[in-house]
């Protein structure tokens, strides 16, 4: 077998598309925006202050961005019903969805399910929230997962924060050996370092503006 069949994966390989969502998918951030949007901006404002110190914290590089991701967790989803986000995730996408999603990023996925790929959005924020954008896809999905007790959030997560080596973690849970697939991913920021790493078809910033497509950042 030569080099170049070797990059391009197994012959006839079966084709695995994965799309980081925020910033690659979407304009920006969407899981903040959907905490000011579900909780309403009086209550949003009340409880990031809460945040204050441990976003310091993070600036100083004295916790990690897994860390300061896990007390935004606590202090927005403690004791919230499992229901209810759902809910508001569903309104969540109906309202935002023109304005949030890029357009070629769009086309892009469309393309892939087309082509008889498999295809999946493979990302950090909450499974939970971003439910509602995959059934729009009509692809599958990979993301955090927030820990439910009788319908109701703990505050906690069940597993890691789905970024960096654990996107590749949660692949292969799902889908098996990845070397089985030829493996194309798209992505944007650090956090898709791993998953951009593992694809013989990677794509960073691919839907961003050129002067936006730097280097992968360390």
């Amino acid at each position: 077998m030569n080099p170049d069949m070797l990059e391009a994966g197994p012959v006839d390989a079966k084709v695995l598309s994965v799309f980081d969502f925020d910033g690659t998918l979407t304009h920006h951030d969407s899981f903040v925006p959907f905490l000011k949007f579900a909780f309403g901006t009086g209550e949003f404002y009340g409880r990031m202050t809460k945040l204050a110190v441990p976003g310091l914290r993070f600036l100083l590089r004295q916790i990690s961005r897994d860390e300061l991701k896990a007390q935004l967790i606590r202090t927005f989803m403690t004791g919230v019903e499992k229901a209810w986000v759902q809910q508001q995730a569903e309104a969540y996408c109906q309202r935002t969805w023109s304005k949030l999603m890029r357009p070629t990023g769009l086309q892009s996925v469309a393309d892939e399910v087309k082509s008889g790929a498999q295809v999946t959005l493979c990302s950090a924020s909450p499974a939970l929230v971003l439910q509602p954008f995959a059934n729009r896809l009509g692809i599958k999905l990979i993301g955090t997962e927030l820990e439910v007790v009788d319908g109701v959030l703990t505050g906690k997560l069940t597993g890691n924060n789905c970024r960096c080596e654990n996107k590749v973690l949660r692949l292969e849970a799902v889908y098996g050996d990845l070397g089985e697939y030829r493996l194309r991913a798209w992505g944007d920021t650090r956090g898709d370092r791993e998953l951009l790493a593992a694809a013989q078809d990677a794509h960073f910033r691919h839907f961003h503006s050129k002067k936006k497509q730097g280097k992968l950042q360390r």
